[in-house]
């Protein structure tokens, strides 16, 4: 096709601030999201670590997002997920279609082309498919892909090192507050009750990038995400009053505060307004997952400690449910700048 449905236009303020991705990516000037290199996470030597945990902190506390590398997933497993999308996404519709959710019958897992009610009605230049890998327990196998046939092995493993690595995280993450080290991991579920969602995004090309977006702008209800992607260019986030392209950074993985790790922390941990960007020339894939919280078991306010008096609770108490209904029902997003915050 060489033009797009009316239905993919963005509204006509939006549309100013879509350019082309890879000029942006190529650009050097201005802020650039920030790299931070694991490998010291646990050092024995106290000052190597030390030096890495206030680098992912002071990233958290700045951006609420980050490429992360040496974050000990080896690419030959990252290299099998992405292989297995990409497997699952080059199939036939009528493969594809055998996996499609029912959001009329609130099943929102498996392959779609729209997850939620989006806040300006338009739609969104991408299919996906959805689904829960983490805690095994809580999976449900008969809706994951079959083919490609390691599908499900990838998967499964990833999601369990992925896992680990959120503990570790989350961890780094408290004693940034003055927490004990589990306590923000205690505080989204443990081990049992945090789940781990993962979204695998295809984003077509698109014959008329300038007009539309892979995903509007929005934060993150998670308490953590962690993405890969194809080196293809696509993330933007909204830093400082200005849309800042995402680089490609080889084997990382980027990571994004989401606004339960921001309320919990009475907003010292920022989740940061992004969106998705299409282009022209190639497929864009990325896998996301989600870390979110049980969805009426806890309430999610500022921790005590994150409070004082000059620092007054910023977030009203809410269950994850009610905060996801709360963003929903309250978004605007005229410019995607003043998508409102769960505060406001």
């Amino acid at each position: 096709i060489e033009r797009i449905p009316k239905e993919y236009i963005r509204p006509e303020e939006e549309r100013p601030s879509i350019g082309d991705i890879f000029a942006e990516e190529k650009m050097d000037g201005g802020p650039q999201v920030p790299t931070v290199d694991l490998k010291g996470i646990n050092s024995e030597d106290l000052e190597v670590r030390e030096k890495c945990r206030e680098e992912l902190r002071k990233a958290a506390v700045d951006w609420g997002v980050m490429h992360l590398v040496n974050h000990g997933i080896p690419e030959e497993l990252t290299g099998r997920v992405k292989a297995a999308g990409e497997g699952f996404f080059g199939q036939p519709i009528e493969e594809k279609e055998k996996y499609a959710n029912d959001q009329a019958a609130g099943n929102v897992q498996g392959y779609g082309s729209k997850l939620a009610n989006n806040a300006s009605g338009q739609l969104e230049w991408e299919d996906y498919f959805f689904h829960c890998v983490f805690p095994e327990d809580k999976t449900d196998l008969s809706i994951w892909p079959k083919t490609p046939s390691d599908y499900i092995a990838a998967t499964r493993e990833y999601a369990k090192q992925l896992r680990a690595l959120t503990t570790t995280v989350l961890a780094v993450l408290s004693l940034g507050l003055g927490l004990e080290e589990g306590r923000l991991e205690k505080e989204v579920g443990g081990m049992e009750e945090l789940l781990l969602q993962m979204k695998i995004n295809y984003y077509p090309k698109c014959p008329q990038p300038e007009l539309a977006l892979g995903v509007e702008a929005h934060t993150d209800v998670s308490a953590l995400t962690f993405i890969l992607h194809n080196m293809v260019p696509g993330l933007q986030l909204f830093y400082e009053g200005k849309w800042v392209t995402a680089k490609c950074v080889p084997n990382s993985i980027i990571m994004h505060v989401g606004d339960t790790v921001e309320i919990l922390s009475n907003g010292k941990y920022k989740s940061i307004l992004h969106r998705g960007v299409v282009n022209r020339e190639k497929v864009r894939v990325s896998w996301a997952v989600f870390c979110e919280p049980p969805k009426e078991k806890i309430i999610l306010q500022p921790l005590p400690e994150t409070v004082s008096e000059a620092d007054p609770p910023r977030f009203p108490p809410r269950t994850f449910a009610q905060h996801i209904k709360h963003k929903l029902f309250r978004q605007t997003d005229q410019e995607g700048a003043d998508t409102p915050k769960p505060d406001e």
